[in-house]
């Protein structure tokens, strides 16, 4: 089995990357490290960089950690990560959040609550 992580270089990514890093090698599994972008937007700022790739493959080096990294550019981001976790057989799903009010989670969803209701490992949800 292996551990997945939907990581973003952002505060929350990193936050959650930190954490999946944990668990991998507390359960000694593997790592996913999945950073997925829709393509829609020229500039995805959720969607790394050279730089930032390098920095976590060097993270996940210092750490030990057997990891993958994917970018995947899909349509719909939640679904690409819960069709990842059920390909590798996640044991677990890492995701970082962020606190939203309920009239914004109504307005324009909520990517975490869709991945907390539908996805079929747990899914640990992280706190930057």
């Amino acid at each position: 089995m292996t551990v997945v992580v939907g990581w973003t270089p952002d505060a929350r990514g990193q936050a959650a990357l930190l954490r999946a890093v944990h668990e991998a090698q507390v359960h000694d599994e593997p790592l996913l490290v999945v950073n997925a972008s829709s393509g829609t937007a020229p500039v995805d700022d959720r969607f790394a960089g050279a730089a930032e790739l390098a920095a976590i493959r060097a993270l996940l080096d210092s750490h030990g950690v057997d990891a993958e990294v994917r970018q995947p550019v899909v349509r719909d981001v939640t679904d690409a990560l819960l069709d990842i976790t059920e390909e590798v057989d996640a044991s677990m799903l890492v995701i970082g959040i962020r606190h939203r009010s309920a009239v914004g989670k109504l307005l324009m969803g909520s990517t975490a609550q869709r991945i907390l209701l539908d996805a079929r490992c747990p899914v640990l949800a992280v706190k930057a």
